[in-house]
């Protein structure tokens, strides 16, 4: 596997990103773009190396309308690189979790130029992107590689029953709705809802995966079923630190935002981002099961 990109530093003068492409497979190509950049590491050590995928209900979205997150990520001290994952109903169930898998065996592979020798890799995504962050994790610890240090998910979509409580009060169901639609496109058979790549909120094995960040807010229509899974984590032994934001927030709709458009909840979600790589000690290799990042609860934040 290799990749067009020979420098993260030949962005175009004004941009805080370069897009590349990368070869993840002899017959696949897949656009990213990659923020942040290691500067002086022989002092400062190797950093975060985070893949991340960007909302859209698994039918829309891109690098531009989802390039909020991975700025924060960022600015929290991570190399980032997003990916343009393919979109249903054209590339339905399991082609984005596959797309997204080689992508991370890609950048483990790659972790040492990108982020520094030892660079903790995480997976990273918000709605349908964190479905397949999530996702991309369970495939990793079944395979059993490569090792995660964490995982970083921002209201993700789990479970495509879509009947807790917070997506009723948002008038959001499985007829007529965004995610009710993007979910029937992207499963293109019945049985493939209750597939755990597909569903992580239904997995019924949950032992084995890294440390979890998992961002929500009181607005958010994806709120139940994300702390539903944080619990669910925590049942399992994992390590898991949930935040429940104060709204408004307009998750998960918000985080699709034209480029330079203010967010007011960027400060707080870049302060989780900070807190939970931190935690791993600065840049400790990944998979070591020695660092506890940050404590096993829900929390609100102001």
């Amino acid at each position: 596997m290799h990749s067009q990109q020979n420098s993260l530093s030949s962005s175009t003068p004004g941009r805080d990103w370069v897009e590349k492409q990368i070869e993840t497979a002899p017959d696949q190509v897949l656009d990213a773009r990659f923020y942040g950049q290691r500067s002086t590491l022989a002092a400062s050590g190797p950093v975060p190396l985070v893949l991340h995928f960007h909302a859209g209900a698994f039918v829309s979205g891109s690098l531009e309308a989802g390039a909020c997150i991975p700025r924060l990520l960022a600015a929290a001290g991570a190399v980032v690189l997003s990916l343009d994952y393919p979109l249903a109903p054209n590339n339905p169930f399991p082609q984005a979790v596959e797309a997204g898998y080689a992508a991370l065996a890609w950048a483990w592979k790659a972790r040492h130029k990108l982020a520094g020798k030892g660079a903790p890799v995480f997976v990273a995504g918000e709605e349908a992107g964190g479905n397949l962050a999530a996702a991309v994790a369970l495939m990793a610890r079944d395979q059993q590689a490569p090792a995660l240090a964490g995982q970083i998910l921002l209201s993700p979509m789990l479970d495509p029953c879509m009947a807790t409580a917070s997506l009723r009060c948002a008038d959001a169901g499985p007829v007529g709705c965004m995610w009710a639609d993007g979910w029937h496109q992207y499963l293109s058979r019945l049985a493939e809802a209750s597939h755990p790549y597909a569903a992580p909120g239904t997995a019924l094995r949950l032992s084995g995966l890294p440390p979890t960040l998992l961002l929500t807010a009181q607005d958010d229509p994806l709120r139940d079923e994300s702390l539903a899974y944080a619990e669910r984590l925590r049942h399992a032994g994992r390590l898991v630190h949930a935040a429940v934001l104060p709204g408004p927030t307009g998750w998960p709709v918000s985080y699709l935002q034209a480029a330079g458009q203010e967010v007011a909840w960027a400060a707080a979600v870049q302060q989780q981002f900070s807190d939970f790589f931190n935690s791993f000690g600065g840049g400790a290799a990944a998979g070591e099961s020695a660092h506890r990042p940050l404590s096993s609860t829900s929390i609100s934040v102001s």
